[in-house]
């Protein structure tokens, strides 16, 4: 420990991993410090900047969280999971084999569009579809709503995603089977070494691949890992955040006959019109009702 390190005197730090209560954050020699918040500070997450006071060798305590630019997480009427700070991008992988879940796909969008971050989508395992496949098909609405889709086969040349994710910190989400772990390993050689030793400064065995880690691909790029999903839950959305994560409606908001329309059964709505037209997809539409259903009724304490 060096005398600018000194236990009591506060350095910067990066979560780079989070399990529970227990972080990993590497200070600015690019050392990795175990560390755990000091009181009662809320949930803390990978890719957050943080204020810590060393307390021994390779340990420390978090006594500051920097304000956040970014906070990606999902909630249902159970709980609310964080899943990164501080991102950019958000890259959500799909595959056609196993078949994605398009509602977890569409409920990731929603969540980057309400955080003002950016969301890309890697279709992976090309190599087994062509491009008249039904999940080609269906990501081709997508790129009409001017999400960037990066058709890939992780095991064969992971290439093509490195220009998009270039200057940005992005956190890769996505069900469990879609190959995003090999993409991972694939971008970042010595993913497995660097994930044994944030589970070493963890000390949580086996159990801290539940948990997010930041790797560093050039010093302006970074990715976050997360952990395979397969709900996304929105609770802690409101309606005009909900209304807002669908960009195609943007254009039309503000001209429905009611000031207080829902955009759902309401007469006179520019939305419904639009989908009547064909201006809106209505898939898009069904699904924006579905959400809305479900964030009328949540529980109280998220209401």
């Amino acid at each position: 420990m060096t005398k600018h390190e000194s236990a009591g005197n506060p350095s910067s730090g990066l979560i780079v991993s989070a399990h529970g209560r227990h972080y990993v954050v590497e200070i600015a020699s690019g050392e990795l410090l175990h560390c755990y918040p000091r009181g009662k500070r809320g949930k803390l997450a990978c890719g957050d900047q943080v204020m810590i006071e060393r307390s021994g060798d390779q340990q420390g305590a978090i006594i500051k969280v920097q304000p956040r630019t970014s906070l990606l997480y999902r909630s249902d009427r159970h709980r609310q999971k964080i899943i990164a700070a501080n991102v950019t991008q958000v890259v959500v992988v799909v595959a056609a084999m196993p078949a994605f879940h398009e509602d977890l796909l569409l409920r990731c969008l929603v969540a980057c569009e309400q955080q003002g971050v950016k969301g890309l989508i890697i279709l992976n395992k090309t190599d087994l579809i062509d491009e008249t496949a039904p999940t080609a098909v269906q990501l081709a609405l997508y790129e009409s709503l001017g999400y960037t889709v990066v058709p890939l086969s992780a095991k064969q040349d992971v290439t093509p995603i490195l220009p998009p994710l270039h200057g940005q910190r992005s956190v890769v989400v996505g069900q469990s089977g879609m190959g995003k772990s090999t993409i991972v390993n694939a971008l970042v050689p010595d993913a497995k070494a660097r994930t044994a030793e944030f589970s070493t400064k963890l000390d949580a065995g086996k159990h801290t691949t539940t948990g997010a880690r930041l790797y560093h691909l050039d010093p302006d790029t970074s990715i976050i890992d997360s952990p395979g999903m397969q709900t996304f839950g929105l609770h802690h959305l409101s309606q005009p955040d909900l209304v807002n994560g669908f960009p195609e409606f943007r254009s039309f908001l503000g001209r429905c006959r009611f000031d207080d329309c829902r955009h759902t059964v309401e007469p006179g709505c520019a939305i419904a019109e639009a989908v009547e037209h064909n201006e809106i997809d209505e898939r898009r539409w069904n699904a924006y009702r579905e959400l809305t259903t479900e964030l009328e009724n949540k529980p109280p304490e998220w209401a």
